[in-house]
């Protein structure tokens, strides 16, 4: 996987707002000092996640944040959009429905902005959810088939174009909580050579170049289908039931890690506290 310089976040949707909210402390810290922008693009109540969210990172210690919100892709052609790119460190992605981010976003000058941003001027860019889900170069939709039928080859999973800060890699989120193992392992049977990372709800990886650290109360599943050798993906038959052989599945949780190049998780050192340490401190 490509080096770059900035740094992801990406969490796995209903991260903790009333407790320690250490996964929010921690976007906080890493975001530093300049201006952070909540971007509501996937949401059907934006102004209700923007009042929330800038509520939070007022109390957390953030003075400077802005609402990017956007009915439509053209709102996002506003010269005003690419000014306030000019101070920010970081833009945070909420939830929702991802292609509502990647409809309205993507090919724009702000999301060219958004991009030299993580890859040319070490910023971060994280995502809640849907927000999190849009980051990889493909990303993963559903209709949110119930019962037997989600393990159809046809059912599992839709696969979309995401924003490409990430690539060999699709992510889900709300893993656990809404068990999404066969729409993961469908992405694996159709594109073995990417990682599926499944992240639980208050839960986040934060990914470093060819390196991501678990963080929060959940769990991340990887799903590894590079040594996968049969799949019935590729047959016609769209209510057959899928069959997929060989795949490797890690179950990482806070304080350990993924180094996404060799494909192996880590754990903490001896001795260590399993947390990720903070870049800066946060109040």
């Amino acid at each position: 996987m490509p080096s770059s310089t900035g740094t992801l976040m990406l969490i796995g949707g209903n991260e903790d707002k009333a407790g320690d909210r250490s996964i929010l402390r921690e976007l906080v810290a890493r975001a530093g000092k300049g201006r952070v922008i909540v971007a509501t693009l996937a949401s059907e109540e934006p102004d209700w996640q923007w009042r929330t969210y800038s509520a939070l990172f007022a109390e957390l210690g953030l003075h400077d944040v802005v609402h990017l919100r956007a009915e439509t892709r053209e709102t996002l052609q506003d010269c005003k959009w690419l000014n306030v790119m000019d101070e920010c460190s970081a833009v945070f992605f909420t939830g929702g429905d991802q292609l509502r981010i990647t409809t309205k976003l993507g090919g724009t000058q702000l999301y060219t902005r958004i991009r030299a941003l993580y890859k040319e001027q070490g910023g971060l860019i994280a995502g809640t959810s849907a927000g999190a889900a849009a980051m990889g170069q493909m990303m993963l939709m559903s209709p949110e088939v119930e019962g037997k039928e989600k393990h159809k080859i046809g059912r599992a999973f839709i696969m979309a174009r995401g924003l490409g800060f990430i690539r060999d890699m699709v992510i889900d989120q709300h893993f656990a909580q809404r068990a999404r193992i066969e729409r993961l392992l469908g992405a694996m049977a159709e594109n073995p050579g990417v990682l599926g990372v499944g992240i639980d709800e208050d839960t986040a990886i934060i990914v470093n170049g060819k390196n991501f650290d678990v963080i929060g109360s959940g769990a991340v599943y990887v799903a590894d289908g590079s040594q996968v050798n049969y799949t019935n993906a590729t047959q016609s038959t769209p209510d057959r039931t899928m069959c997929l052989f060989n795949v490797r599945l890690h179950v990482l949780a806070n304080g350990t890690g993924f180094d996404m190049a060799a494909r192996e998780p880590y754990a903490p050192t001896a001795g260590s506290t399993e947390s990720v340490p903070s870049p800066v401190s946060s109040s």
